[in-house]
C-alpha cells in the first residue's frame, strides 16, 4: 500500500522552526517540555551536547537535529538551545552514548525540566 502525500502535508522545516526562534520570549525561562509540547508538526530526532568554552565539564547548549542520523541532509536545519543552568557533561555524555545521540524518552525526561535561556535556529 502506498501512502499519498498531499502538498500541504509536507512542512518547511526551517520556516516552522524559525517561528519558535521568533517567539523565543514565550519559551525563555520555561521548561524544555513546554517547547516540545508546542512542537506539534515535528520533534527532534537527535541531540548533541555543546560543552562550555570556559569549563569542558559543563554543557551550556544542546543542538537538536530533525533528520535521521543515518541519512545526512545537505543544509540541514538545526535548533540550538542555550540552557539557563549548566548541565554536567558526564550525565549528558552518558545519555548521548547510551542512546546513540537519538532523542529518546530518557532524554525527553532529562531535558524536559531544564529551563531554556535562548533558541537559535539555523541551517
Amino acid at each position: 500500500m502506498t501512502k499519498v502525500v498531499k502538498a500541504n502535508d509536507v512542512i518547511d522545516t526551517l520556516q516552522y522552526l524559525k517561528t519558535f526562534e521568533a517567539n523565543k520570549k514565550e519559551y525563555a525561562g520555561k521548561s524544555f517540555s513546554y517547547l516540545l509540547s508546542k512542537m506539534d508538526k515535528i520533534q527532534p530526532r537527535t541531540i548533541w551536547s555543546v560543552p562550555s568554552s570556559m569549563d569542558s565539564t559543563l554543557v551550556t547548549k544542546s543542538l537538536f537535529r530533525f533528520s535521521d542520523i543515518n541519512y545526512p541532509i545537505v543544509n540541514e536545519v538545526k535548533m540550538l538551545i542555550t540552557w539557563e543552568a549548566e548541565l554536567p557533561y558526564k550525565t549528558v555524555s552518558f545519555n548521548n552514548q547510551r542512546n546513540k545521540f537519538y532523542f529518546s524518552d530518557s532524554e525527553r525526561r532529562y531535558y524536559g525540566a531544564k529551563i531554556i535561556r535562548n533558541i537559535l535556529v539555523y541551517r
